[in-house]
């Protein structure tokens, strides 16, 4: 599935015609970006991931030196 997104910015117009355009292809969807704001700008917290080391440990003892 192919999703083409029409920003708000270019409008109504543009969607009406890539709609009309690819009606007759199932694989297209034209859809409109109707976001108010962007969701990822908000970090108050929840969600966020704590980073750890996820590489195994050194062997213990000395590697000549």
């Amino acid at each position: 599935m192919i999703y083409c997104v029409v920003p708000p910015e270019l409008g109504e117009e543009v969607f009406r015609r890539l709609s009309e355009h690819y009606k007759g292809n199932p694989n297209v969807s034209v859809i409109m970006d109707r976001r108010a704001s962007e969701r990822r700008k908000n970090h108050t917290g929840g969600g966020e991931r704590a980073r750890r080391d996820r590489r195994r440990p050194r062997a213990p003892g000395t590697l000549g030196v």
